[in-house]
């Protein structure tokens, strides 16, 4: 089996981490993890410490780019396969790992668990920034990623290496935009995803309209100009 290894992002999360670790040895025991304290300012590190999980406790809050690429740092030195990155609010299941696994062992370079491959993506103003994001890849690369803004994926060891080591490649969907360019096989796999239990998501409507349109902007006019390190 691929050596691997679940990031965890947590801001705030005191409420719903232990959930989400419960979750992943209860699904996929096989497999490491490791949450990254991104400054919280809850009682986040104290949970961690209570049950003995496995952390790194950032100082000050580096926002998600900063937390998942202190990850695939982490990947990279210890030599990891596989990198899945794991939203620790309690939205995704580890039930699908393993199918997130076997789109990676048959020779994909990144693995998105999507909420649309199966299933189509609603026609709601909270689904508009999605279609959009999809749009703009599309225009750009000629491929079709069905669910750009998920955070559930994995990652092939290149490309935990080209995560961890650029400060210009965040892992967010402008940049699957400039890894299919650069010839990566990225693949969706149908996945169910829960509502946050408890605690607020950043992205409120102002900060989800500003975030699609910096995205969308980026994916237009700045990806299609970028090569990844090799």
């Amino acid at each position: 089996m691929l050596k691997t290894l679940i990031i965890i992002p947590a801001y705030n999360e005191e409420l719903n981490i232990q959930k989400t670790i419960d979750d992943i040895e209860e699904n996929a025991p096989e497999v490491d993890y490791i949450v990254i304290n991104d400054g919280s300012k809850d009682n986040t590190l104290d949970v961690l410490n209570k049950y003995n999980y496995h952390y790194i406790d950032g100082f000050q809050n580096q926002g998600l780019f900063g937390a998942v690429q202190t990850g695939f740092k982490w990947a990279l030195i210890n030599n990891y396969d596989v990198a899945i990155q794991f939203d620790g609010d309690g939205q995704h299941s580890a039930s699908y790992i393993k199918i997130l696994l076997k789109a990676i062992e048959e020779g994909n370079d990144i693995a998105i668990g999507s909420r649309f491959v199966t299933e189509k993506k609603p026609f709601t103003a909270r689904m508009l920034g999605s279609r959009l994001l999809s749009l703009a890849i599309k225009i750009t690369t000629g491929k079709t990623i069905k669910d750009p803004t998920s955070g559930f994926r994995a990652y092939n060891k290149d490309c935990i290496r080209l995560y961890a080591e650029d400060s210009n490649n965040p892992p967010e969907p402008d940049t699957l935009a400039c890894m299919l360019r650069n010839g990566k096989h990225i693949k969706e796999v149908q996945v169910q995803m829960s509502e946050r239990e408890f605690g607020k998501s950043y992205l409120n409507p102002i900060n989800s309209i500003k975030y699609m349109g910096r995205m969308v902007i980026s994916i237009l006019l700045i990806q299609p100009f970028r090569k990844v390190k090799k």
